[in-house]
Parts: structure tokens; sequence; C-alpha cells
């Protein structure tokens, strides 16, 4: 976890039952499922050009 930030936010207490459901459900740590939704995010909105960008090989500035 060389390259991995450690940070706190709040969110819809549904929204975050429903993770936690996925998270159980697939096996996939939570950590791991919003790093996919926010570059999810960032491509949408033009922030980043393709999928896979930040693969937490290079480090964090």
């Amino acid at each position: 976890m060389t390259y991995r930030k450690h940070w706190s936010t709040s969110t819809d207490f549904k929204l975050y039952e429903q993770l936690r459901a996925l998270s159980a459900k697939t096996r996939i740590p939570v950590s791991r499922l919003l790093d996919e939704a926010i570059e999810d995010l960032l491509v949408k909105h033009n922030f980043i050009f393709s999928s896979g960008e930040f693969e937490g090989n290079s480090p964090q500035k």
C-alpha cells in the first residue's frame, strides 16, 4: 500500500450499505470498488482519458 492515500469521507447511508453488500457478494474490497467508481467518474468528466490510467503503479503526489 505504498501508493495509497488514507482519507475519510461521509456518504448517503443507503449507498454505504449497498457498497458494503456489493463488496461482500463479490469479495472485492470496498477500497477497490471505490477506486473503480472514482476512476469511472474521472473518465466521465474527461478528467482522465482512459480507464486503467491509475493502476496504483505510480507514486501519488
